[in-house]
């Protein structure tokens, strides 16, 4: 399968212009600015629309309605046509998809949870056999440097990669961390498509996974 995957779009989804063919989109988080009903709605009608056969997408942290609203209002919300994952997974043409809007702490932000025992709980719940994880923040030391050259990854999120070794790895949250890398055997991609600035940089990132 050919997949098309970008993150932290904020607000800007419909500057993305010819998006190349795929048979699936991943969107890895930050689709707003501050989480507002209109936001979301406006990203989820543009998703929505787009020409590939899977549309996944997870939150992050300036996407505050998805922490805020109920099962019920998500479900009236998000088209039927969009696969949304909070610690939740997917199987698409045989190749598992586990999301999580989840980050370290920063500043009481959505989906915030404290280092350790607290975030781990999030990432123990990830399966064995994932082959694409999808996680709003980088592990640590790995595509997570700020420009104050600060690792901002989480290391507990790293230690789950290390034992479910999921073939693709894809974040953001970090945007001047842009850019691929192999190691220990998983694709990582930090898909973020803004810069450091919030201007629109990065195109999204090609991958194929076959099962």
């Amino acid at each position: 399968m050919r997949f098309i995957t970008l993150s932290d779009t904020h607000n800007k989804h419909k500057h993305l212009k010819n998006l190349p063919s795929a048979d699936a989109i991943i969107h890895a988080g930050d689709i707003t600015s501050r989480g507002s009903e209109q936001e979301v709605s406006d990203f989820l009608k543009w998703f929505s629309g787009l020409d590939y056969a899977y549309k996944i997408f997870i939150a992050g942290n300036h996407d505050f309605l998805f922490e805020n609203a109920n099962a019920d209002e998500l479900k009236e919300l998000i088209p039927s046509n969009i696969i949304y994952l909070n610690d939740s997974g997917v199987v698409i043409e045989g190749i598992h998809i586990w999301g999580s809007p989840v980050t370290p702490w920063f500043h009481d932000w959505a989906f915030n949870r404290q280092r350790g025992k607290e975030i781990a709980q999030h990432w123990n719940l990830i399966p064995n056999n994932t082959d694409i994880l999808v996680t709003h923040g980088p592990v640590y030391q790995i595509l997570d440097k700020t420009t104050s050259g600060i690792d901002a990854g989480c290391e507990d999120l790293l230690e789950a990669v290390k034992r479910t070794k999921p073939s693709i790895f894809i974040s953001g949250h970090i945007h001047e961390a842009h850019g691929e890398a192999t190691v220990l055997g998983t694709q990582f991609i930090n898909a973020s498509v803004l810069d450091e600035n919030y201007k629109l940089s990065h195109a999204p990132i090609l991958f194929e996974l076959s099962k």
